[in-house]
């Protein structure tokens, strides 16, 4: 379990579009669960906020639970991953993506995934910005 808290760590470690980040980690008894929750704040000023509950039983640790839930500066949600039980007619279900009014189906993204994702729409807006 340490070792899947370190591999999200390091990606929030790596990534040049952070600008602050606040997790807190909350450990089960030996260590067979982890919920992770907190705030990522992005260099544009936009938040990642993460939500992510992992059990471990014997070398495989599943994820019950994940919300990563992207927010303009202004609270707007841009996006959002989770496993919330509705959409059943996904069939990805119960995994989806919320962006602007659209639901989207979806496989549970990793945090570097979706900060990779995240960096791709700050560079496409980059880029627009110097089209003339």
């Amino acid at each position: 379990m340490r070792e899947f808290v370190s591999e999200i760590e390091k990606s929030i470690n790596s990534s040049h579009i952070i600008l602050s980040s606040d997790i807190q980690k909350y450990f089960g008894p030996n260590e067979e669960s982890v919920y992770l929750k907190g705030r990522i704040i992005i260099i544009n000023g936009s938040v990642l906020e993460i939500a992510i509950f992992a059990v471990q039983s014997v070398d495989v640790i599943s994820v019950d639970k994940y919300r990563f839930h992207y927010m303009s500066n202004s609270g707007q949600m841009l996006f959002r991953y989770d496993n919330a039980p509705h959409h059943s007619e996904m069939t990805s279900y119960p995994h989806h993506k919320h962006a602007g009014d659209s639901i989207i189906q979806s496989e549970m993204p990793s945090l570097k995934d979706v900060l990779n994702e995240i960096s791709a729409t700050l560079l496409q807006g980059e880029i627009r910005n110097y089209i003339p």
